[in-house]
């Protein structure tokens, strides 16, 4: 009975422990380099690190449930430390060159080359890293290396037997300090708990180990900020520099998730069905530099009160030319119509970053004289 008792309690406990666990925070991906770091927080640092062109390029090849994953991270990071850039384009560069070495020699090549460039030490790090999807690491593995007094102060406000299990998961050295630095009316309590629990259930375990880790990553976000690089804004850049199917995929995602940060987005983004913001003179400058035959496709499958504001700002001549060629040209593809509106909206975006034009995004407070 007695045994029957300590099992039912234990059980009791984890149950217990499951339902108390960390409470998961709405909050964005962190802008730190810190070990419990996602590899899809990394990957939005990556691509704000390597600037808007080359992150349009690489988003062009993801799937779309993947774009809409790295765009959530990416809209989260609210300032990017310039020393984090450094090392996250260092860690992919060393990863992409042990990727390169297993691929073609195998884990032994890998290792002899990498610690002939970056020493034993280093070499074995980048390698853990490279392989670290293959292995199972134990429970808490991302809590080990963190200082006792930044765990307790994450964990000090939550349930008793969920600071055991961590405790009880944990080095005995870090959870004797931790335990310390609990509250006093804790202590106790928590003490008795890491003695009376057994191996806890595997998915208790992990329902714990996974809010917690995302929490901990939420509350490193404003550690050591200090650079302007905003998340929103180079989101909006990398936009820019996409194709529209990228672009429209975002979007939608983004309207679909957070209207309130689509909307910052778009007044920031400049889209082709935005031409109506431009005034008749601004129109006429970007028209100036665009080919008559991409003017032509573009024309093609924009709404009308589009067609007929491209229209009003040609020259009878040229509008004449545009509308014979549209008659002639017959069926044509999506792609062609889009790449030409696009080819519009680039250099909308050009000469708007010059000051020759200046585009109305519609604010209250925006007056032009």
């Amino acid at each position: 009975m007695a045994e029957k008792g300590k099992a039912e309690n234990n059980e009791q406990q984890q149950q217990e422990a499951a339902q108390q666990a960390p409470a998961e925070k709405e909050k964005p991906a962190s802008g730190t380099m810190r070990q419990n770091l996602t590899g899809k927080q990394k990957a939005a640092m990556f691509l704000i690190s390597i600037g808007p062109e080359k992150s349009a390029e690489i988003m062009r090849h993801l799937k779309d449930e993947e774009i809409e994953e790295v765009t959530k991270a990416i809209a989260g990071i609210k300032k990017l430390k310039n020393t984090y850039q450094e090392k996250v384009i260092e860690e992919f560069y060393q990863l992409s060159l042990a990727q390169e070495y297993i691929t073609e020699g195998g884990i032994n090549y890998a290792k002899e080359i990498l610690e002939k460039a970056f020493g034993s030490s280093k070499s074995e790090i980048i390698l853990k890293k490279m392989t670290a999807s293959l292995r199972s690491n134990g429970p808490f593995e991302f809590v080990k290396s963190l200082d006792p007094m930044k765990i307790a102060q994450l964990i000090k406000n939550e349930h008793p037997q969920t600071i055991a299990l961590i405790l009880y998961n944990i080095k005995y050295q870090q959870a004797a300090t931790v335990l310390s630095l609990l509250p006093k009316d804790k202590q106790a309590d928590v003490a008795r708990r890491v003695a009376m629990m057994e191996k806890p259930s595997y998915d208790v375990v992990k329902q714990v180990e996974e809010i917690l880790q995302k929490k901990i990553s939420y509350d490193y976000m404003n550690d050591d900020m200090s650079s302007t690089i905003s998340g929103v804004e180079t989101l909006t850049e990398i936009l820019r520099a996409s194709d529209r199917g990228t672009e429209q995929v975002v979007m939608d995602y983004l309207k679909k998730e957070n209207s309130e940060l689509e909307e910052e987005i778009r007044k920031k983004l400049f889209t082709y069905e935005d031409i109506i913001k431009l005034d008749d003179k601004s129109i006429q400058r970007v028209l100036k530099d665009i080919d008559n035959h991409v003017l032509a496709l573009a024309i093609k499958a924009s709404q009308k009160n589009i067609q007929d504001l491209l229209y009003k700002n040609l020259s009878n001549r040229v509008a004449d030319l545009i509308r014979e060629d549209i008659e002639v040209m017959g069926p044509v593809r999506v792609r062609d119509v889009e790449a030409a509106q696009d080819e519009i909206v680039m250099k909308i975006r050009d000469l708007e970053k010059t000051g020759e034009i200046v585009i109305n995004r519609g604010g209250e407070d925006e007056v032009f004289v």
